[in-house]
């Protein structure tokens, strides 16, 4: 079987609807018709004629005729999204890979005041605590985050 490429050009090629014009700015000079109708119907007086009414309606044939003229083989609707795009762009990178490793902390120890409370005859069982160096947190939390290790709870009654 036979193969051909395609040569880039061909693929490239933007249709032409009407003499020079193509679908973009068909659509884009169809606006003004479309908004023409909407301010004779919907501003007042309606359905009459007002100076303001035609102020606008020519005001939106010239932006609209000027989006559709062609530079450089592109029409000026194109060149605009291409500068908004460019003037929407973020300009400061924020790296922050939220993680404690390679860093020195410093973290303010703060004094726990004892809190006065009256004892009571019952004696309730503490559980032990444990206390953690920031070094062991990181590893800690390096080894959990690597996917190596996998962490189960198992309880010893049947109910939780």
């Amino acid at each position: 079987m036979r193969t051909t490429i395609v040569p880039a050009q061909v693929t490239t090629v933007e249709d032409k609807i009407a003499g020079s014009l193509n679908m973009t700015q068909i659509l884009i000079l169809m606006v003004p018709v479309l908004w023409t109708a909407l301010v004779y119907v919907v501003f007042l007086p309606a359905v009459k004629i007002a100076p303001y009414k035609i102020v606008l309606v020519l005001f939106s044939v010239g932006i609209c005729g000027v989006l559709a003229l062609r530079i450089k083989d592109k029409i000026i609707a194109e060149w605009l999204v291409v500068v908004v795009k460019y003037q929407l762009r973020p300009r400061y990178w924020l790296y922050n890979k939220n993680s404690l490793a390679g860093r020195e902390l410093d973290i303010p120890e703060v004094a726990v005041e004892p809190s006065l409370t009256k004892r009571t005859a019952k004696i309730t069982k503490k559980a032990k605590e444990i206390r953690l160096s920031v070094a062991d947190l990181v590893r800690l939390e390096n080894a959990l985050g690597s996917g190596k290790v996998a962490v189960r709870y198992q309880f010893t009654k049947k109910h939780i």
